[in-house]
């Protein structure tokens, strides 16, 4: 036991003086190229940072049950890009109200591969994903006001949660684009109060709780 403490304590006591001689050993010059080296490296890492945070890509979409048209950005990321998230302002008309409102909707998007088709066409078979939305406005509320009877409303007016699927075809433009690549999508889409009325009545089909939307895509990086 004693013999084995000595030579734990011979390699620490080496491992002491070289580190010691290696510090020593070092002239001012190289101590100030260690330390440039070493904020270089953190400011390579702080940028890269906020480099994640720039989006990918604009998008807008028409129709979705969150406007009849939206506009927005995303992020793409995973190993093959195939996740995406989105955040997109929506506009309703006035219609038979008597102003216009605003929606936002946050999309969490899922595109396990793409097809090539030939030359800078490319197929993406399967997309589904999640979105809840809102409607930035007074007229609707998330927790039912006082003049309603407790449990009238047994749903958020303000609040949607929807499930989609969909297919696109995207085209690469190339270097000289000032767009990477432009993609076209479809999507069909529901939202929670449609399956739960879909569940509760009979009288509703399932045409009757589907929402057809299209849109675009145009890919910054």
């Amino acid at each position: 036991m004693s013999m084995k403490w000595s030579i734990i304590r011979v390699g620490i006591v080496t491992l002491f003086m070289g580190l010691v001689t290696n510090v020593l050993g070092m002239t001012d010059d190289d101590r100030e190229q260690r330390r440039a080296e070493r904020h270089q490296r953190k400011l390579q890492q702080y940028k890269s940072g906020w480099n994640r945070m720039i989006p990918k890509y604009q998008n807008v979409q028409y129709a979705g049950s969150m406007g009849l048209l939206s506009l927005g950005v995303g992020w793409d990321y995973g190993r093959k890009k195939q996740w995406e998230t989105e955040i997109m302002f929506g506009l309703i008309p006035r219609f038979s109200s008597n102003k216009a409102k605003v929606t936002f909707t946050l999309k969490q998007n899922y595109a396990p591969w793409e097809i090539s088709l030939g030359g800078k066409w490319w197929l993406e078979p399967l997309v589904t994903g999640l979105y809840m939305n809102t409607v930035l406005s007074d007229d609707f509320w998330v927790k039912e006001p006082e003049k309603y009877p407790n449990n009238y409303y047994k749903f958020s007016t303000r609040v949607r949660f929807h499930i989609f699927t969909g297919q696109r075809v995207a085209f690469d433009l190339g270097p000289h684009s000032p767009f990477r690549r432009i993609t076209a999508f479809y999507e069909l889409s529901t939202c929670d109060l449609y399956v739960i009325s879909s569940a509760t009545n009979k009288y509703v089909r399932t045409w009757d709780i589907l929402s057809l939307s299209f849109g675009v895509k145009l890919h910054i990086l």
